[in-house]
């Protein structure tokens, strides 16, 4: 049998639910209401973090970063999903798969690194509460976003043209909502080791050494914070604190359990399902995580609303 990669030839099939057709109807209205919430809050943190004055800080520049990844991450693959739950049509062209496995694997990777960021902008802001505008300059704050964007576009630049050029005698289906990388490494008809072995190495860089910089963070985070004098002062901090580590603890899980063991060991059904948790509701909940525990975010999104409702009585 010729083993060259005949998918290039034509479109993937995105078998997904399809095994589930009375889940079909149902998850097409779920998942549609949660990508326009998530459209709606993640732009409304981006436009508050922008608009307000109050919130051009680092941690607010930094967290505009994160909403606009969770808005691309969402979008490189809910329209295809809503497409395909829709219709009888479940196919995703050769191009339209590599660029969304680009991009999954990019932002995804990007967001990790991201996470690390925040945790030692936390760090700094805590720890050394005198030095925090010294340290995180704007210099700093835009060079370390940039590294985290590098890293992670040169971690898909790695593994995507890796993952498929894998061959797979012809086989097309997908089974999967996307073209994600564990999926695609579970369709090649040739031994995947190798593969698996360098996305295990990459993973560690990516995944596993920020999620242990965020820990070693907040044990530093935690020691300051119980040293404050104030209730007040440890109770803002550690709503922050919080905030960060809900963040932190629904992405990283989901993407430990995927990513650490990419191939034929990982559930299929237990995949789709935590990818689509981690790919809709994370995106949908951080903004509510940030702007129900965060009293700066609410004042600023209460004074933006009420210089509109003044501007329009004036008009």
């Amino acid at each position: 049998m010729d083993v060259t990669n005949e998918s290039t030839q034509g479109n993937f099939i995105l078998w997904e639910f399809s095994d589930r057709p009375h889940l079909e109807r149902i998850l097409f209205v779920v998942i549609l209401i949660a990508y326009l919430l998530t459209l709606v809050g993640n732009t409304t943190i981006i436009l508050v973090s922008r608009l307000d004055p109050h919130l051009h800080t680092p941690m607010y520049f930094f967290l505009t970063h994160l909403s606009f990844l969770d808005l691309s991450f969402t979008t490189s693959s809910i329209p295809q999903l809503l497409y395909n739950l829709n219709g009888h049509d479940k196919t995703i062209s050769y191009t339209g798969c590599a660029i969304q496995l680009f991009l999954f694997l990019g932002l995804g990777g990007v967001e990790c690194l991201l996470l690390a960021v925040m945790a030692y902008d936390w760090f700094v802001a805590v720890c050394k509460p005198l030095h925090y505008m010294v340290i995180m300059n704007p210099q700093l704050c835009l060079g370390l976003v940039s590294l985290a964007w590098g890293c992670g576009v040169a971690n898909s630049l790695i593994m995507s043209p890796m993952t498929l050029w894998l061959p797979r005698c012809g086989y097309q289906k997908v089974d999967h909502f996307l073209c994600e990388m564990p999926a695609l490494i579970r369709m090649a008809c040739v031994n995947t080791a190798a593969v698996e072995g360098i996305a295990f190495i990459l993973a560690i860089g990516i995944v596993l050494s920020p999620l242990v910089f965020i820990l070693v963070s907040y044990g530093y985070i935690v020691r300051a914070v119980l040293s404050i004098q104030s209730s007040s002062g440890r109770h803002k901090a550690f709503n922050t604190c919080g905030s960060h580590l809900t963040v932190v603890s629904l992405f990283y899980g989901n993407i430990i359990y995927m990513y650490m063991q990419p191939g034929a060991s990982s559930s299929k059904d237990q995949g789709k399902f935590l990818t689509l948790f981690y790919n809709i509701v994370t995106p949908l909940l951080n903004p509510l995580i940030y702007t129900l525990r965060n009293k700066e975010v609410k004042g600023a999104l209460r004074r933006l609303i009420l210089v509109n409702l003044s501007v329009r009585k004036k008009l």
